[in-house]
């Protein structure tokens, strides 16, 4: 891992870069697979899928008898951690529902806000390097609770043209609408424009790699919303003297397993705790059977030595981790003062792999600097607010004067009729009953 020492803030920008590419970079190869599946659709998907997957696929809807299959694969032990899991996801997400929001701005004049889910979703599910089932559970879990109507879910296929058992057996668990054996941005294509076989959304969710990342960023070009731009993961640990060097290697770690173009980050006011977790990491890294993957993607990471908290913060909220690790005296400190984070894990004994499965928060974050300025999936990722109002006749005398001169001062006159047409109905009727 490189180590640096004090960096001066100049040179902050070019030392937290990640090791991504640009949509420039990548646009005109997912603008090219975008173009032919909204002309071909699904011969445009199976030709892509071939291309880049490797197989040719009779047809790309998984069946009945394909999920069935795949349940009496999973062990007992593996459906109940999952099982688990979906229950504390569940527990979380169903926390986070609001009431309707109500009040009476005037006398008369009374507006409500009222959340509604988005009847059709996609849910994007990597399949590459390792199959992510445990992100059906982070999306469709909230999906569902939200009251989501339609809820598909696209995913690659292996060369013998399947998908993972745990991944259909989540899926089926958690009432996904229908499973779809198509990756890449083929997929994301095909949720954007739909297909003859794959129906079109309204918003994809889910990460993915670099051009998975830029296909949903450019799927908003063609009216479809996504959740966040969410890439290669990442990870940034802060720690000082009262860490357990070997925990914060195994996080760091646990990340750059993820993929090559993953990213992790120690942050330290301790150089001590710094040469520790480098030799913690040297160690556990030779026990991993993924290796070569934690190995590159080690050799995109960092140890800063930062000289005191108040500067550590400062450089932490300027990257903007996905994932954000706490493992300091003066925790509260960190807690108060985090900015820019997708979730945070506190203390010795919280490793980003609860939040990753188990412990009930949402593992769909924003990555490469997004936690600046986007929420991580949560329960209102999958609804709207709707807000409504209802004026009665004392309440349209009370503010339609003031409507009427604002309409008037920006030369929109027919704004201005709509009041005056009402408010002199009203005088009418007052006369008409003398």
């Amino acid at each position: 891992m490189n180590k640096i020492y004090n960096p001066d803030k100049n040179s902050w920008p070019e030392l937290l870069k990640r090791p991504t590419q640009t949509v420039a970079d990548i646009e005109e190869i997912v603008l090219n697979v975008f173009n032919e599946v909204k002309k071909e659709g699904d011969q445009a998907i199976n030709r892509n899928t071939l291309k880049y997957d490797k197989v040719n696929l009779d047809t790309v809807l998984v069946t009945s008898k394909e999920i069935e299959e795949a349940k009496k694969q999973i062990n007992n032990d593996l459906k109940e951690a999952i099982q688990l899991a979906k229950s504390n996801i569940k527990a979380f997400h169903i926390a986070q529902k609001t009431p309707i929001v109500s009040t009476e701005t005037i006398d008369g004049v009374k507006c409500w806000q009222e959340k509604r889910p988005i009847q059709k979703v996609g849910l994007y599910i990597p399949g590459g390097t390792a199959p992510l089932f445990s992100t059906i559970l982070m999306l469709s879990v909230p999906a569902n609770l939200a009251g989501c109507k339609e809820v598909v879910l696209c995913s690659p296929p292996n060369k013998e043209g399947k998908i993972h058992p745990a991944v259909l057996y989540t899926a089926d668990l958690c009432g996904v609408t229908n499973i779809y054996k198509v990756g890449g941005i083929q997929a994301i294509a095909g949720m954007a424009f739909g297909t003859e076989t794959i129906p079109q959304v309204y918003k994809i969710f889910g990460p993915g790699n670099q051009y998975v990342t830029v296909a949903k960023q450019l799927a908003t070009k063609f009216g479809v919303a996504i959740d966040m731009p969410a890439g290669p993961s990442e990870l940034l640990v802060v720690a000082d003297d009262s860490a357990n060097p070997a925990f914060v290697a195994s996080d760091l770690l646990s990340q750059a397993e993820h993929g090559k173009d993953s990213q992790v980050m120690l942050v330290s006011t301790s150089q001590d705790i710094i040469d520790m977790v480098e030799k913690e990491v040297s160690i556990q890294l030779e026990a991993l059977p993924r290796k070569e993957i934690a190995k590159e993607a080690i050799t995109n990471s960092k140890l800063i030595y930062i000289k005191n908290d108040k500067e550590a913060i400062e450089l932490i909220n300027e990257y903007g981790p996905e994932h954000f690790i706490i493992c300091t005296k003066n925790e509260d400190f960190y807690i108060n003062a985090i900015e820019n984070a997708g979730s945070v894990f506190i203390g010795n004994y919280t490793p980003e792999s609860a939040g990753d499965y188990a412990s009930g928060t949402n593992h769909t974050l924003p990555t490469n600097g997004y936690a600046k300025q986007y929420s991580g999936v949560n329960l209102d990722s999958f609804m709207k607010a709707i807000t409504f109002q209802k004026i009665s006749k004392k309440g349209i005398q009370k503010i339609g004067k003031a409507i009427e001169v604002m309409a008037e001062a920006e030369g929109l006159q027919a704004h201005k009729n709509a009041v005056t047409l009402r408010l002199e109905s009203i005088v009418s009727d007052v006369l008409s009953n003398i």
